[in-house]
């Protein structure tokens, strides 16, 4: 059952094609068409030029993506079973790129379409990394747009039991880069700058845990960032000192991140943790958090998703799609619309 995706909700232009059989899913192509070089210069996203890019490059990547799968344009209609697209959340007019694309596709092919929502798609992007999952489990899924913790009792059938109140903390990595003057994207570039730290973080550089002794499972990044902005000023030596910076301000972020997900998976007694989002891609966050699992819940099965499909990527949103289709969920192409703010 072969299922061609497509991902255009922010600024990756991203077509893949899967195979599945059961829960057995193989990757034939992931194509991305990247544009983080086009927006660096700016330091975040632009719409308005993402949406141009997605616009020039998506029938260029559908057509690499068939080559790459061995199918031939004209063998689409037969040789695939559906057509899925990521419907939001995302940028509204980097939605409607993807969307419309894969309603044409769809209608010229005379195949199923899926709707698939894109933080549904990092959450099965696991699917195409680890093997069999058990449930109950408990899925921290973090970006730049997303701080999520979401319980699943089995396949499609989610509950979100936290919500960032604020900032997720991807923006928040990408604000506190930018504040050290390291760049954008800001996840690689403070985990870079962390990593090349050694020894104990002076006493005078110290940040929040924001939430982390909290009742709920919320998260909240907003005075983090605060704190840093408040600190810089007042060290005149920082700029020799920003690994330190990158450091702490990267561990106080993880601090939180790992808690939220250990306390909610002893209380809904999961069987299974997870990673899922761009910044699950952090290797401290993956090491961390895989540490204190096998710590502190002996018998708990922790999964993470390989580095390639951890930031915006189609054979995700395929995953995704094959549950779906399976299940039956498919929708009238007249009737789907982009929708930048569709809630999982």
């Amino acid at each position: 059952m072969k299922i061609l995706a497509i991902e255009t909700s922010c600024d990756e232009t991203a077509v893949a094609i899967i195979d599945g059989q059961g829960d057995k899913l193989k990757v034939l192509s992931n194509i991305v068409s990247s544009q983080i070089d086009i927006h660096k210069k700016y330091g975040g996203v632009v719409p308005e030029v993402a949406a141009r890019e997605h616009a020039l490059n998506i029938i260029p990547v559908v057509n690499e993506a068939l080559a790459e799968a061995g199918i031939k344009p004209e063998q689409a209609k037969s040789k695939l079973a559906a057509v899925a697209v990521t419907a939001g959340p995302g940028l509204i007019t980097s939605l409607i790129v993807g969307v419309e694309t894969a309603k044409a596709l769809a209608y010229a092919w005379n195949l199923p379409l899926v709707a698939v929502n894109h933080i549904a798609g990092h959450i099965y992007a696991n699917w195409l990394s680890n093997k069999k999952l058990k449930f109950p489990a408990i899925i921290l899924t973090v970006s730049g747009g997303h701080n999520l913790l979401v319980l699943m009792t089995d396949n499609l059938k989610y509950k979100i039991i936290g919500d960032t109140r604020d900032d997720a903390a991807g923006e928040a990595f990408d604000k506190g880069a930018k504040m050290l003057n390291l760049g954008y994207p800001g996840g690689p570039a403070i985990a870079a700058a962390a990593e090349k730290f050694s020894g104990k973080v002076s006493a005078k550089i110290k940040f929040p845990r924001p939430m982390i002794n909290s009742d709920d499972f919320d998260f909240s990044f907003s005075g983090l960032k605060t704190s840093l902005l408040y600190q810089l000023p007042k060290d005149k030596n920082w700029p020799n000192r920003i690994n330190e910076y990158a450091h702490e301000y990267q561990q106080a972020i993880i601090d939180v991140l790992v808690a939220k997900t250990i306390k909610a998976a002893k209380k809904y007694q999961a069987k299974t943790v997870l990673l899922a989002g761009g910044v699950s891609a952090n290797k401290e966050l993956r090491q961390q958090m895989a540490e204190t699992v096998a710590d502190k819940l002996p018998g708990v099965a922790f999964g993470l998703p390989d580095l390639k499909y951890t930031t915006d990527n189609a054979a995700m949103i395929a995953s995704a799609g094959y549950f779906k289709f399976k299940a039956k969920q498919t929708i009238n192409p007249d009737k789907l619309r982009a929708n930048p703010n569709w809630e999982l």
